[in-house]
């Protein structure tokens, strides 16, 4: 057998592992964390795989989530710090972490 045809048998299944390990390294997704309604308003609360980023929808109460526009909200630390944003500015609860009761 030539070196240039054990080359590529060996490289071919050297590249396709790495690629397919690359790609499992590279994909992110966003999962749904839960969902309620305050006031107005309803949400999805949403984080990224590693759980480090976090962000609300926010649709109003009587639209259907399935095929209404929403909007998006911030990129929290926490699912505490998401829904604090939600129940200060869309649910307009009085808590001692919304910013005019301070």
């Amino acid at each position: 057998m030539k070196t240039s045809q054990v080359l590529k048998i060996a490289l071919i299944p050297m590249l396709a592992i790495s690629t397919l390990l690359s790609i499992a390294n590279t994909a992110v997704a966003d999962y749904l964390r839960s969902e309620g309604y305050g006031g107005e308003y309803r949400y999805e609360l949403w984080s990224s795989d590693d759980g480090n980023n976090y962000y609300l929808k926010i649709w109003n109460r009587d639209e259907n989530p399935q095929k209404d526009s929403y909007v998006t909200t911030g990129n929290f630390e926490s699912s505490a710090e998401a829904l604090n944003d939600f129940d200060c500015n869309y649910a307009r609860k009085s808590l001692p972490e919304c910013p005019n009761n301070r």
